[in-house]
């Protein structure tokens, strides 16, 4: 099946879903040795404007990516290009589900998200397939 032919489909796509909580963000720090205070330290979060720990923001999109990666055959990832927007911070106890839908006026684009239990959007995109052949870009800038 073709990227447009999936698209056209108009079914969301699977979700994939995590339950953010310190040993994740833990586990995560240690994967990427990014031990940045404010997703670590609750004390030194709390003197952040966020006031407490927050979340590393690609987990969001590692979470996008498995859920992306849940929808698509494995030789067709090459040919997805993902532009998301971080717009809300994550916190430990958020539970986040990473889905999409087929976009209505674009063949072969999805509107994509991360939200949280609330229904608030963590991050927000399209991923489109890219006719311009392999590659994949996630491009972590705003959205136009």
């Amino acid at each position: 099946m073709s990227m447009d032919q999936l698209a056209q489909t108009s079914i969301a796509l699977k979700s994939s879903s995590l339950t953010v909580t310190q040993d994740v963000i833990r586990a995560y720090a240690e994967l990427t040795n990014d031990f940045n205070p404010i997703h670590v330290d609750a004390a030194f979060a709390a003197t952040t404007p966020m006031r407490r720990p927050i979340a590393h923001g690609t987990i969001s999109l590692c979470l996008m990516w498995q859920c992306i990666g849940k929808n698509f055959p494995a030789d067709m990832l090459g040919a997805l290009q993902l532009d998301v927007r971080f717009v809300k911070p994550v916190y430990i106890g958020d539970e986040l589900t990473a889905s999409g839908e087929p976009d209505g006026e674009t063949s072969g684009q999805w509107k994509v998200w991360v939200r949280a239990q609330d229904g608030s959007d963590r991050i927000v995109g399209v991923l489109q397939s890219d006719e311009s052949g392999p590659g994949t870009s996630t491009s972590m800038g705003k959205t136009t």
